[in-house]
């Protein structure tokens, strides 16, 4: 064989043998996280601003029991990967709150204390962190009059038909902020959001308890079986171990989701690809929902995420491809020094 010939195989050789470390470090990079529910806020962001190892609350306290303290500081991730939005398909009765992932089963505890956001009928103005922004629909969906929040929630307690519904809304101080038409209904509900990116299967997922005028604990019965005569919000009125909530719940602000992020085990930023054909619209602004448009401008300077990666992802790609220049230079040299030999010898 020529020194040529020897050298080229070398190569090769080398290429083959050091690409599997660059994949594997390509796919150590962290999961990217995209964001939850702010107003009113979901169960999962409640628990995190109450703190994942000493929450306040009954109910976050008994979430956090149930699913430990990682799945709070990974607030941001309740997510299907490839659910391309056959979400009901997806999900089964009792587990949509944590999308059927285990990790997070701790927000599918059927109570009547979870922390409840005020809320009222007519227009409102909702947000939702996007920690990630990606283009995207929104649809928020309300229970039926009736609902018991001490049962596990099934898709037959949502109404049919989602009472907002709205495609790339812009983003306010880190936000997605949109509005809708919220429907007349009295005492403790829920409003479940789904949001199904456009530019990927990927869809995330929450549940935000909320209380129209006063909080009468659900329709849930007694413990003994019998019917109650009239609403309450004494925890004994519960069919589980509660605490009536004493305050609304809180989002995370923004120093506490920049102090959990390193307990965190997704990354919060994206990889800031900056590509207006996938990623979602960071300009501020809060439109009514009909008026949304279809396609909104592409973020100025922010970080946005793309499927399958995060912010680390240049570096690692990098220093594979770091670690392959410098393994094919060496096989080089080797066969480069062979063949100067060879030709001495002969």
């Amino acid at each position: 064989m020529s020194a040529r010939r020897r050298t080229v195989t070398l190569l090769r050789i080398a290429s083959a043998g050091l690409a599997p470390l660059a994949v594997a470090a390509y796919a150590a990079a962290p999961a990217v996280a995209h964001g939850s529910m702010t107003d009113p806020v979901s169960r999962v962001a409640a628990c995190y601003a109450e703190g994942p190892e000493s929450p306040r609350s009954g109910a976050c306290k008994a979430a956090v029991a149930a699913s430990g303290a990682q799945a709070f500081y990974d607030w941001n991730a309740v997510n299907i990967a490839n659910a391309a939005g056959n979400h009901r398909s997806l999900i089964p009765n009792g587990q949509l709150c944590s999308a059927g992932n285990d990790k997070y089963q701790g927000l599918d505890l059927a109570r009547a204390d979870w922390p409840a956001s005020p809320m009222k009928a007519g227009a409102h103005t909702f947000r939702y962190k996007g920690t990630a922004p990606h283009r995207g629909s929104f649809e928020l969906y309300v229970t039926k009059d009736g609902y018991d929040p001490a049962k596990p929630l099934a898709w037959s307690d949502l109404e049919p038909a989602p009472f907002a519904k709205v495609t790339d809304p812009g983003m306010r101080n880190g936000d997605y902020v949109f509005s809708g038409t919220v429907p007349n209904k009295s005492g403790r509900h829920l409003i479940y959001s789904i949001w199904q990116r456009s530019d990927s299967p990927e869809a995330f997922y929450t549940c935000s308890d909320v209380v129209f005028g006063k909080d009468n604990g659900g329709s849930a019965p007694k413990p003994s079986g019998k019917p109650s005569s009239k609403p309450s919000a004494k925890p004994s009125d519960a069919a589980t171990p509660s605490e009536a909530p004493t305050e609304a719940p809180s989002a995370p602000t923004d120093q506490q989701i920049a102090d959990g992020s390193g307990k965190s085990s997704v990354e919060h930023n994206g990889h800031g690809d900056n590509d207006p054909k996938t990623n979602g619209n960071a300009a501020a602004a809060a439109a009514p929902v009909s008026s949304i448009p279809a396609q909104a401008p592409a973020p100025q300077g922010g970080n946005l995420a793309e499927t399958g990666g995060s912010s680390a992802t240049p570096a690692i790609a990098i220093g594979g491809a770091g670690v392959l220049a410098t393994g094919a230079a060496v096989l080089f040299a080797l066969a480069r020094r062979r063949a100067a030999t060879g030709r001495h010898g002969r």
